[in-house]
C-alpha cells in the first residue's frame, strides 16, 4: 500500500469519526443509507432529502466518455449531507469559496453537500450539484493518479453536469462585452476569488470541453481519456487522440472562443438582430404616428364648422 493511499485512508477515517463531533447543536453522529457504491451521511431533519439523492445518483446516466462502473472502483463514495454552515466547512475542510455550491475530495472518495437554507443551491439544485461533484470524484479515479489541469478537471465536471447550454453561452458573450473574460493566451486559466471572475473561468474552461467534444463527441473523449490513462498525461492522449499538441490546442480552443463568443458576434444571431429590427420599427412607427397626428389636427383647424352660423 503506497503513502498516498495510507494517508487518504487516514484522512478519511479522520474525517468519518469526526462527523458526529460537536460543532453545532445537533451533536449526534449522523445516520447512513447506503446503496452501493453510495454511502449518504446525513443528520436529523434530513431523512427524505437524504433518500431522494441517492436515488437521484443511482439514475444519474453515465458520465461522457468514462465506464458506467467507474464510481465504483476505488470504494465508497461518501456523500455528506451537511446541517449547517460549521459542519460543511468541517467537512470540506475549508477550501470552498462563499459561493461554492459543494465540494469534491476524490482522493478520499468524498463529497459535500449543502443541506440547509443557504446561497450555495437551493434544494432542488442539489441533484445537479451532486452530480457534478460525482464527475470529480469519477475522474480522478478513472485516471487512477494521472495529474489532471484544473481547466479541464473543472470543466469536465461542468460539461457532465448539463452546465454547459445557451444560457452559459450568453454568460460568456456577455463577460466578452464587458471586458470580464481574461486574456485566452493559455488554457492554465487564473482562478480568482471573486464569484463573478470566477464564474467567468468556470465558463471558459466548460468551453473548452464542449470545443473537444465537437471535434470528435463521446467516443474520441472516451478514447482520449482512456490514452490518458494508460500514458499517464494529458499531452500525449491529446496528440494521439485529435492530432493535437497542447500549444495547437489551446490556439484553435482559443480562436473559437472569440469567434463564437466575442462581443462583434452580437449583431449577428437572427434573434438579436430581429429584435433590434422591432424596436427600430417600432420607433418609427412612433414618430410617424405623432407626425400624423399633428397634421391631422392642422387640417381640422382650418376646415369650416358642421353647422356654421350664417345656416
Amino acid at each position: 500500500m503506497t503513502r498516498s493511499v495510507v494517508l487518504a485512508a487516514a484522512t478519511l477515517a479522520a474525517l468519518l469519526s469526526g462527523a458526529g463531533g460537536s460543532l453545532t447543536a445537533e451533536g449526534a453522529p449522523p445516520a447512513q443509507l447506503v446503496d452501493s457504491p453510495f454511502v449518504v451521511h446525513y443528520w436529523p431533519g434530513r431523512e427524505r432529502l437524504a433518500a431522494r439523492l441517492l436515488s437521484t445518483a443511482r439514475a444519474f446516466r453515465p458520465l461522457p466518455g468514462l465506464p458506467a462502473s467507474v464510481l465504483a472502483q476505488g470504494g465508497p463514495v461518501h456523500i455528506f449531507l451537511a446541517p449547517d454552515p460549521a459542519r460543511f466547512d468541517s467537512l470540506a475542510g475549508g477550501r470552498v469559496p462563499e459561493w461554492g455550491a459543494g465540494v469534491a475530495r476524490p482522493d478520499i472518495g468524498v463529497v459535500v453537500l449543502p443541506a440547509y437554507a443557504s446561497h450555495r443551491a437551493a434544494p432542488h439544485e442539489l441533484g445537479r450539484v451532486l452530480r457534478h461533484e460525482l464527475a470529480h470524484v469519477a475522474l480522478h479515479r478513472y485516471l487512477n493518479g494521472a495529474a489532471i489541469p484544473r481547466w479541464f478537471d473543472e470543466g469536465y465536471a461542468r460539461y457532465a453536469a448539463g452546465e454547459w447550454d445557451w444560457e452559459g453561452g450568453w454568460q460568456l458573450r456577455l463577460a466578452f462585452l464587458l471586458r470580464r473574460a481574461p486574456p485566452l493566451d493559455s488554457l492554465t486559466l487564473e482562478w480568482p476569488s471573486a464569484e463573478v471572475d470566477a464564474r467567468v473561468a468556470y465558463l471558459l474552461a466548460t468551453s473548452a470541453v464542449d470545443f473537444l467534444m465537437d471535434r470528435g463527441g463521446y467516443r474520441a473523449l472516451g478514447r482520449f481519456l482512456e490514452r490518458w490513462r494508460e500514458h499517464g498525461a494529458l499531452a500525449p492522449a491529446l496528440r494521439q487522440t485529435y492530432g493535437l499538441t497542447l500549444s495547437q490546442f489551446e490556439e484553435d480552443w482559443a480562436r473559437e472562443v472569440r469567434k463564437q463568443y466575442g462581443w462583434t458576434l452580437l449583431l449577428s444571431y437572427s434573434a438579436v438582430f430581429w429584435a433590434f429590427a422591432g424596436l427600430l420599427l417600432a420607433a418609427l412607427f412612433g414618430v410617424r404616428r405623432r407626425r400624423d397626428r399633428r397634421r391631422l389636427e392642422r387640417l381640422r383647424a382650418t376646415e369650416p364648422p358642421d353647422d356654421p352660423a350664417f345656416w
